[in-house]
């Protein structure tokens, strides 16, 4: 009877040992995509290419104020024009990209808009790496770039480009500046809307050195969720080895 009991408790625990290990890593696996980009002429060096973006909104509370984007390497600021965004927003051109912003959306509500490139690099990929801003001061980072076919939590918009057209020559840059002035706070501001409570007046220089920061803290987030996962799973063998044991005996 003593036996038959001590197995049943090892055999919920080992059960207990394998459930946590598969939620944990439930919990290490990547989030869906909230942050996407479509082109009209995804071809690289393909010119006067619309980009539209959608940010989903995932608060409950408040809605999305603004958006800040990092350009990749081979856009410049001065070459993205607005094409069409929520009414009464604007885009002005940061050091490092583009912020896009105004009243808030209401609750619920996805952010969705699109701007004009002058040319697209000669590159297989670009990441548009995105802060979303909330009402309430809440920031959404979306900025992780994938590598070797890794899985990340927080995924930025990536957008896939074809081989460029036979011909297809970079263009000079231009020397003035073409995106819509906007009222959206300047770089060195918080990344939170002007209008949004609590948003931090200590937030970095750029979204750039925000996205850095929030790599880097998920990178070590990471690697506390395999420690927790490889204990756990220990933790299951040794209750199946004990298992085994007592039943030989």
């Amino acid at each position: 009877m003593n036996r038959s009991h001590t197995r049943l408790q090892l055999s919920r625990a080992a059960l207990t040992a394998a459930c946590a290990v598969v939620v944990v890593g439930l919990a290490a696996g990547p989030a869906a995509a909230h942050a996407e980009v479509t082109a009209s002429d995804p071809r690289a060096l393909a010119e006067n290419v619309t980009l539209s973006f959608t940010s989903e909104a995932e608060s409950d509370t408040a809605g999305i104020a603004e958006l800040r984007v990092v350009l990749p390497k081979g856009i410049a600021p001065d070459a993205v024009a607005l094409k069409d965004a929520p009414e009464a927003w604007k885009l002005t051109a940061t050091p490092d990209g583009y912020a896009i912003g105004g009243p808030a959306l209401a609750t619920g509500t996805d952010a969705e808009y699109s701007i004009t490139v002058r040319q697209l690099p000669d590159e297989k990929s670009l990441a548009f790496k995105t802060l979303e801003t909330y009402s309430d001061g809440k920031i959404s980072r979306w900025i992780e770039v994938p590598t070797d076919g890794e899985k990340v939590d927080n995924p930025a918009p990536v957008l896939k480009l074809k081989a460029a057209a036979p011909g297809a020559k970079p263009i000079a840059p231009s020397a003035s500046p073409s995106a819509t002035p906007s009222s959206a706070p300047a770089p060195e501001q918080s990344a939170a809307a002007p209008s949004a409570p609590g948003a931090s007046a200590s937030a970095p220089a750029s979204a750039s050195a925000q996205a850095s920061g929030a790599e880097e803290a998920g990178s070590s987030a990471g690697a506390t969720v395999g420690v927790i996962a490889a204990v756990l799973l220990l933790l299951a063998g040794t209750f199946w080895w004990v298992r085994r044991n007592r039943g030989r005996a």
